[in-house]
């Protein structure tokens, strides 16, 4: 959730805090004329300290229904996919996010059982086509959630310079593919493409499973592999050819009262910045034009 007044997210808006609180504005404005919630007016706007929305949050979190994993504040983990923009600026806004990359289908199930504030997700609903409302409805319908939009990335078959261009999934037949594991967004969106193109997975000639997506194009570069799943930004990094297949979106499930700790709010001010931005157009593959937009609220 991004504020242009204020980037480095000191202050909430109307909006803003009622999309979290999942409340329509008019409620927020009555809570602010009661005075229960901490708000302060400039210019004639209602802004809402972050600090002390969360300190009220936690007042509020008092047995009523809450779930008991959330009775405790989680650890600051960020788990989920890995994507290398998001890695990055975890490590340059020094938020204090520690990182625990398995896959999108093992952060759904360690972020449902209170072992990190925030999973990040790229995983597509076959029936819906929608990106990751489906799989976070599944699993987190329960939790006192709310699904951030990061990035729309492209993602294609990856290859060496030189190498014979794939064309799309069919050529890969022959030749040595890096596999993700089974837990991983990628690998369950390459089985989804690879049947609607009819291609036999037993004609591919496997590689050493790849757990990140630097270490699935790295294989490549390194010529352990001819092809890699992999995503336009990692290619570009490495200085390796890339054929888009599909645009898919990377999206952030995070706990809301974790939205409010200093880690998270750390990160997202330097998401909001310039220097975040420059990084996201040299990568290439990105588009951020979303990034801070709710998505899906428990």
């Amino acid at each position: 959730m991004t504020d242009t007044a204020f980037p480095d997210h000191e202050y909430l808006t109307v909006k803003e805090l009622a999309e979290l609180l999942r409340l329509k504005e008019r409620k927020v404005y009555d809570l602010a004329a009661s005075g229960e919630v901490p708000c302060a007016r400039a210019t004639g706007k209602l802004l809402f300290p972050a600090d002390g929305i969360r300190d009220w949050i936690a007042r509020s979190q008092t047995g009523g229904g809450a779930a008991p994993e959330q009775s405790a504040p989680r650890p600051a983990i960020a788990l989920g996919s890995h994507d290398p923009l998001l890695d990055w600026a975890i490590r340059q806004s020094r938020c204090g996010l520690a990182t625990y990359y398995d896959g999108s289908l093992d952060g759904l199930d360690r972020f449902a059982r209170g072992e990190g504030v925030m999973a990040g997700l790229h995983v597509r609903d076959a029936s819906s086509d929608r990106w990751n409302v489906d799989a976070a409805e599944r699993v987190a319908s329960g939790l006192d959630a709310v699904l951030i939009a990061f990035a729309a990335r492209r993602r294609g078959l990856v290859f060496r310079p030189g190498d014979r261009a794939p064309e799309g999934l069919p050529d890969l037949a022959g030749r040595r593919v890096v596999p993700r594991q089974p837990e991983s967004g990628t690998e369950t969106l390459f089985r989804e493409l690879a049947a609607a193109e009819e291609l036999d997975l037993g004609a591919l000639i496997l590689a050493d499973e790849a757990r990140t997506e630097d270490e699935a194009v790295e294989a490549v570069r390194r010529g352990e592999a001819d092809i890699a799943f992999g995503l336009e930004a990692v290619a570009r990094s490495f200085g390796l050819e890339f054929r888009p297949l599909v645009e898919e979106r990377f999206d952030l499930l995070v706990d809301r009262r974790g939205y409010f700790e200093p880690p998270m709010q750390a990160l997202l001010a330097f998401c909001a910045t310039e220097r975040f931005a420059a990084r996201a157009a040299a990568s290439g593959g990105y588009d951020t034009g979303m990034l801070g937009r709710v998505v899906w609220n428990a």
